[in-house]
């Protein structure tokens, strides 16, 4: 059964030539060739205290340095200033990243309870989140090849990842998605094959949709007008998930899309087929 396991995985990942861009910066990827382990045993591997995703080196760039990867995301909080440590089947990892000063970003919320929530509000907020950080620690047998994705929708990019934030002069926790500017109505499409593990009209995020993509990686839709699919329901790449709103904490019409890895949000712009 381990050897079925075995031939199962690396034959998944033989045909994932497309990795994420690599970006050894907060809110960025790298990819850690893990030197010390051998072709006929998966890994397991651990940042920060959360699981890692690891796919087979064959048929990429690392080939000739190790028999898997590491696909790390690194959470914007990460110093830059401290060696990065790994660890998998009990050897450690080490890796450099380096600073990045995001920009900073102002809006005006009209509702000011979506700035300053009452009690009630908190309360809510603190059932969703645990709804949704459920979600995040998704780990299941990846259901595509290869890590690159199609945009969710089409329209501008109105706010980049990683954007320092102030709401009504506030200072808020960092932009951690990529927002798609766009019509009311305007449809959403799953950027890649995934198993839908959430679904809810929250206080923040209004109405939303959270993906597991298999080994680790899911992704967020928020803010919809609709959302067109159940828990538990298993989409193909470009299989409509919702529309585009306004629901939540917005200024306008746009899609929030964040991609996490090991349960950390990091720039969706990496994972692009076209940029």
């Amino acid at each position: 059964m381990l050897r079925l396991l075995l031939l199962c995985v690396v034959s998944w990942n033989a045909a994932a030539l497309e990795l994420p861009i690599e970006s050894r910066i907060p809110g960025g990827v790298t990819i850690l060739p893990l030197t010390e382990t051998k072709l006929s045993r998966l890994p397991t591997a651990w940042y920060k205290g959360d699981r890692v995703m690891v796919v087979s080196s064959t048929n990429t760039k690392y080939a000739n340095q190790a028999p898997w990867l590491a696909v790390v995301g690194i959470p914007l909080s990460a110093a830059p200033e401290k060696k990065q440590h790994l660890r998998a089947d009990g050897k450690s990892y080490y890796f450099d990243i380096t600073g990045k000063s995001y920009k900073s970003q102002y809006l005006t919320i009209k509702n000011k309870r979506h700035v300053n929530p009452d009690p009630a509000d908190a309360e809510r907020w603190k059932k969703e989140r645990a709804e949704m950080d459920a979600a995040f620690l998704s780990w299941s047998k990846p259901l595509q090849h290869g890590l690159k994705l199609e945009l969710p929708t089409t329209g501008p990019f109105s706010s980049p990842f990683g954007l320092r934030r102030f709401f009504n002069n506030q200072p808020r926790k960092p932009h951690s998605g990529l927002d798609i500017a766009a019509p009311k109505g305007t449809p959403i499409i799953a950027p890649g094959a995934a198993t839908v593990v959430a679904t809810g009209d929250y206080f923040f995020n209004g109405k939303t949709v959270i993906l597991d993509h298999g080994n680790g990686m899911t992704s967020l839709y928020c803010h919809l007008s609709e959302i067109m699919v159940n828990k538990g329901d298993k989409l193909s790449k470009g299989q409509r998930l919702g529309k585009v709103g306004k629901t939540g904490r917005v200024t306008g019409a746009h899609l929030h899309w964040s991609i996490s890895l090991n349960n950390t949000r990091v720039d969706p712009m990496l994972f692009l087929h076209k940029q």
